[in-house]
């Protein structure tokens, strides 16, 4: 079985290549770039059928919900054979680099994870 902590690892990784593919550039440095920083605020998974180290599994992010100060996603993992094995949202906050305070998203990032 896979180790319950590592799910985390798969499902940031997810969000960034998400990013990175939304923002057209390195995701972190193109957040950064835009004077804010992203920590997480919540992180839940749902566990939906084993896994173990050799499965393949694919991953699917999608933005979920927007507010005014914090972007959540959507991460769904699903293995060979088509079966959930994990949902997961992971929600992160724009914080002022200077006040650590929360603060508007950028329009770029809002504009990035909007619905087309």
């Amino acid at each position: 079985m896979v180790y319950t902590p590592r799910i985390s690892y798969f499902i940031i990784e997810a969000v960034h290549d998400f990013l990175t593919y939304k923002l057209g550039a390195p995701a972190i440095r193109e957040i950064l770039a835009m004077g804010i920083l992203p920590p997480a605020r919540a992180l839940s998974i749902e566990f939906l059928a084993p896994m173990v180290w050799d499965d393949v599994i694919s991953i699917e992010v999608a933005s979920k919900e927007l507010t005014t100060t914090s972007f959540t996603f959507l991460v769904e993992a699903r293995n060979s054979s088509n079966e959930m094995t994990f949902r997961s949202t992971l929600t992160q906050v724009s914080i002022s680099p200077e006040s650590k305070r929360p603060i508007p998203l950028p329009h770029a990032l809002r504009e990035a994870l909007s619905p087309s």
